[in-house]
């Protein structure tokens, strides 16, 4: 024939290519309609045309296609968890660390038991008709619907940008809670098939959890580590690079699957530990290639996903129970609300930023349900477990109740509760080296106190990749290249790029099209700019000198305890020679305010001549006062009695009768005492004025006594000579 038709040929890939094309159109059309895309989460509206799609087909008369789990969980799900571990804010994902695994693995367990020990309850109440369902089928059903889904979340927190703390700690949550469900189904699985449940065998599935969250994680870094090692050498044959991005990641998560260990923790560890090698070894095309490829796929993926749940709703088998369904729905709110309250209360004892009600309020909303827990119900045996159409009906409740009513009303609580929000800024070099200062300054004071932390074992940590891994897997002089020269590099190139794909390098002067094309293509410094080599000689006295005074100052850094402190031999001594001084200058300072007679306040010329007005006979000059000694005070400096010198005090007393008018109106003389050397003790230490004759004379003018008789005081001294 001239023009054939053999549809059966071609019909699977032409579906998938359907369905694919289907998903991109409706992705393309919500964001084309600005109104709906802002008040319906994206997930929402392709759980909706899912429906309309499955409806449809039913409608003609065909069998609509079921989300199946092997294509989920082998085709679907990896591109979505590649993409989070591959850009994963290493940063605050281990600075968050602790607090992620405590939700996920305590979080995750407590939902599991709570669930399963309520609904075994419930369904031990006569006349539900659910008494056929045993304690183990409630628990594996408790642990299927327990963890909090990745891909809902990812498709509602980056649509609402919310702040980046409580992101990681949602999303990590929903990353690392995969162990714990991989565990927990299996393990309830397969003791749903034994007579006896022995202690034995729940020692065995305490210790599977280790064995695959670990065992999970172990073979992601190995297969990261060949990534990068890899990648060293394809510096001539750059196209195929991203290639291996992509195929070594999913044969990490495929040989972790193999084992029944977490394909998602492999994934994870996989991206974490090939990204900074790989993108130190490959050109930026191929860097450009493997993050939009990437962002493609795990949309693509996401898409397919939510289309597909909505498909599979039309399709499937239903049992509806209006018991079963609602219990489970308020048991689910219910143990993550009063699982993200207890533990918070337990992890802000350690936080220094504690988490406020708000973000717990918004962490416990967050905790959306997705096709996971739908995937992992449809794999279950209808031999062992007849009641798996229930499950599956009240799980399909469940997601639909968190997509559809948690997704749609997370947005205006955030803004009502003016929940912080993610900023979008670039950083900047200035930013980067004030965090790599006080990352430094915070591993120094750790050392110090002798508290290994949590950036005493990042510097340990930083220190063996710099000095062994980086020399491995990374190629050329770029392993040699500090932290910080590598991120301006990396500003520098993309600072240029943009320049150059924004068009603004034909409007720019010349000077900066050449820095920038510089930037782009950088040249070597020409050789009269290089800079003088140093001898071998020189450079190892160089490097002698460092290794003595500079690289030894960790080591010799110790903890410091009171109790391991030793003792100072002159502390007692020292001690008792300050404790005589205080009781000395307690004892003075008693004696003086015993003798001393207070002075008169000063008044005001204005005040003195009131006084004087006012009661002239009070203030004449008494008759016999004419030869008592006056002390002229200075009020702009007054001085404390002890800075008084009376070294002369007694030729003054001596010769007051044959001095002149002008001598006997100066009075007194106050000096001021000549500070101590430094080093002596001005307690114990007698000076000029510490003599017993000179105290004795500090107490007399301190304290004359009665008024002498006139005919007495003919002739006689104020102070006589003898003392």
């Amino acid at each position: 024939p001239v023009l054939g038709i053999d549809y059966a040929h071609v019909r699977i890939p032409f579906e998938i290519s359907l369905w694919i094309l289907l998903a991109c159109l409706m992705k393309l059309g919500f964001h084309v309609i600005p109104s709906v895309s802002s008040i319906v989460p994206e997930s929402c509206l392709l759980i909706v045309v899912g429906l309309l799609v499955g409806g449809l087909i039913k409608g003609v008369g065909e069998e609509p296609p079921i989300l199946r789990s092997e294509i989920f969980f082998l085709f679907l799900l990896p591109p979505i968890i590649l993409d989070a571990g591959y850009f994963l804010p290493l940063r605050q994902f281990t600075e968050n660390l602790g607090t992620i695994l405590i939700f996920a693995v305590v979080g995750t367990l407590w939902n599991a038991f709570f669930l399963g020990g309520l609904m075994y309850a419930v369904c031990q109440i006569g006349g539900t008709g659910l008494n056929h369902i045993g304690l183990l089928a409630n628990l594996l059903f408790g642990s299927i619907i327990s963890a909090v889904d990745p891909v809902a979340v990812l498709a509602v927190f980056e649509e609402i940008h919310i702040n980046e703390l409580l992101h990681i700690l949602v999303f990590g949550e929903s990353l690392l809670n995969d162990a714990v469900t991989v565990v927990l189904y299996h393990l309830f699985e397969e003791f749903a098939n034994f007579e006896q449940v022995t202690i034995i065998d729940i020692i065995l599935g305490f210790l599977s959890f280790f064995v695959v969250s670990l065992g999970g994680v172990f073979v992601g870094v190995i297969y990261g580590v060949i990534a990068a090692f890899t990648s060293r050498f394809t510096s001539h044959i750059r196209v195929i690079e991203p290639l291996f991005v992509f195929l070594y990641s999913y044969m990490a998560y495929l040989s972790a699957e193999l084992f029944h260990l977490s394909g998602i923790m492999a994934l994870i560890a996989s991206g974490v530990v090939m990204r900074p090698y790989v993108e130190a070894n490959i050109s930026h095309k191929s860097h450009t290639t493997i993050k939009y490829f990437l962002k493609m796929w795990s949309s693509v993926s996401e898409t397919l996903i939510f289309i597909f749940l909505g498909v599979s709703t039309v399709a499937g088998h239903h049992y509806w129970n209006w018991t079963f369904v609602i219990s489970t729905l308020l048991f689910c709110l219910i143990a993550r609300v009063l699982g993200v309250l207890g533990l918070t209360w337990f992890i802000n004892k350690f936080r220094i930023v504690k988490l406020t009600p708000k973000d717990q309020f918004i962490i416990a909303y967050g905790g959306l349900r997705g096709a996971i827990a739908f995937s992992l119900c449809y794999l279950l045996d209808y031999e062992h477990f007849n009641m798996r159409d229930m499950f599956l009906t009240a799980i399909i409740t469940v997601i639909f109740f968190t997509v559809f009513v948690q997704g749609m009303t997370i947005r205006p609580l955030v803004d009502l509760l003016a929940v912080k929000k993610k900023q979008e800024t670039k950083r900047s070099i200035n930013e980067e080296i004030h965090t790599q200062f006080l990352d430094h300054l915070l591993t120094g004071i750790e050392d110090i106190c002798g508290h290994y932390g949590h950036h005493h074992w990042k510097d340990k940590l930083n220190r063996f990749n710099k000095k062994y891994v980086k020399k491995c897997l990374i190629a050329g002089e770029r392993s040699k290249e500090p932290q910080l020269i590598a991120f301006y590099h990396k500003m520098e190139m993309k600072q240029a790029i943009e320049l150059v794909e924004s068009g603004g390098l034909g409007k720019i002067p010349s000077a900066v099209s050449t820095v920038s094309m510089q930037n782009i293509q950088p040249k070597t410094l020409p050789l009269e700019r290089a800079l003088p080599a140093l001898s071998k000689d020189k450079e190892e006295e160089i490097r002698k000198i460092l290794r003595n005074n500079l690289q030894k100052t960790r080591q010799r850094l110790r903890s410091y305890n009171r109790h391991t402190l030793v003792a100072d031999p002159y502390e007692e001594a020292w001690n008792q020679m300050l404790l005589r001084r205080q009781k000395a200058r307690q004892l003075e300072q008693k004696m003086n305010n015993y003798l001393t007679v207070p002075a008169h306040k000063l008044d005001s010329p204005t005040m003195s001549r009131a006084r004087i007005g006012s009661d002239p006979l009070a203030y004449e000059p008494k008759p016999d006062s004419e030869n008592l000694p006056i002390i002229t005070i200075d009020p702009a400096s007054p001085q404390s009695p002890e800075s008084v010198e009376l070294a002369n005090e007694e030729l003054k007393g001596s010769s007051h009768l044959s001095s002149s008018p002008e001598e006997d109106e100066e009075g007194l003389v106050m000096r001021v005492k000549e500070p101590s050397s430094p080093g002596t003790d001005d307690v114990f230490t007698p000076g000029t004025s510490d003599s017993p004759s000179n105290q004795r004379m500090l107490r007399c003018l301190s304290d004359p006594g009665p008024r002498p008789e006139p005919e007495e005081e003919e002739g006689e001294p104020f102070i006589p000579k003898g003392q």
